[in-house]
């Protein structure tokens, strides 16, 4: 095997192996990236959905609750829970993955009841007053793995002139939803969570996607570089090597008559070069005298 060769060997397998330890770290670091990132968002989706829900306690519902008074009827939109999970409903257009819900244990309008993980959820927080008020966490759901973050909803005053007894909810409202659900809440009582769940295939798609491209780019490197290391120790060492080599040959065949090879600097190759430049000419003297 030729050195060129053998240098190739030994970086291919040094710089072959120290991209394997980079990228076996750089997948958990991307992987562990990605779930940071879309529990990110997914915080950025709660406050977002909270500012509806105050946006609308504020100045939405009193602008239609004389309007609903006026057509003895109820009007949903004045319902922060209601408003905010319509405006996720429009943001699912540019982030299909993530799903929000207003989940409670007794709520008036079904589609916001609580199923089994989501009541979960809502009695951890039920169960530590004063506890954390954020919860995240991941579950299994039929479509696979799924994370989820969570926030809890607590029975302010405002929400007891609905939600308190059926007959100081509005007529409408009880016209709409009936006379047994939604009502009995407490005050400052968790009733509910605001979640938002994602299924895990995301951030392990945005990681892998980051990792084929970290990966391509690492392996353009490697190959960048061993192709510039050639180039180095084509002209650095193994062309000079190979031109001693040759003078080796021909002094073996008793052929001293050949132009001295380059010595200059102290490196190794250069004193090895001078080296067979005193020998050539030593030989020569020698191969001289015997002549005379």
């Amino acid at each position: 095997m030729k050195l060129l060769a053998k240098f190739n060997l030994i970086l291919g397998l040094v710089l072959g192996a120290g991209l394997a330890v980079a990228a076996l770290v750089s997948h958990q670091f991307l992987q562990n990236g990605a779930r940071d990132e879309v529990l990110r968002q997914a915080r950025l989706m709660i406050e977002a959905m909270q500012s509806a829900r105050d946006y609308t306690s504020k100045e939405i519902k009193p602008l239609l609750v004389a309007q609903a008074e006026h057509q003895r009827s109820f009007l949903p939109q004045t319902v922060p829970a209601f408003a905010a999970t319509e405006n996720f409903a429009q943001l699912r257009a540019s982030y299909p993955d993530y799903a929000y819900k207003e989940a409670v244990l007794n709520p008036t309008n079904p589609r916001d009841r609580a199923v089994d993980w989501e009541a979960d959820v809502i009695n951890a927080f039920r169960n530590r007053p004063g506890g954390p008020k954020e919860l995240v966490g991941e579950r299994d759901a039929s479509t696979g793995r799924s994370l989820y973050i969570a926030r809890p909803i607590q029975a302010a005053p405002p929400c007891l002139e609905c939600h308190s007894v059926p007959s100081a909810a509005p007529a409408a409202m009880l016209r709409r939803y009936g006379p047994n659900n939604g009502f009995g809440w407490q005050p400052n009582e968790i009733v509910g969570a605001q979640i938002v769940s994602v299924p895990m295939a995301l951030p392990i798609r945005l990681a892998n996607q980051a990792f084929q491209t970290l990966v391509s780019c690492l392996a353009a490197v490697f190959l960048a570089s061993l192709v510039l290391l050639d180039l180095l120790l084509l002209f650095a060492v193994v062309r000079p090597l190979r031109r001693l080599s040759t003078m080796a040959d021909q002094i073996s065949v008793g052929q001293v008559d050949m132009p001295e090879l380059p010595a200059r600097g102290s490196d190794e190759i250069a004193v090895l070069a001078g080296s067979f430049n005193r020998m050539r000419r030593s030989l020569d003297r020698a191969l001289k005298m015997l002549g005379s």
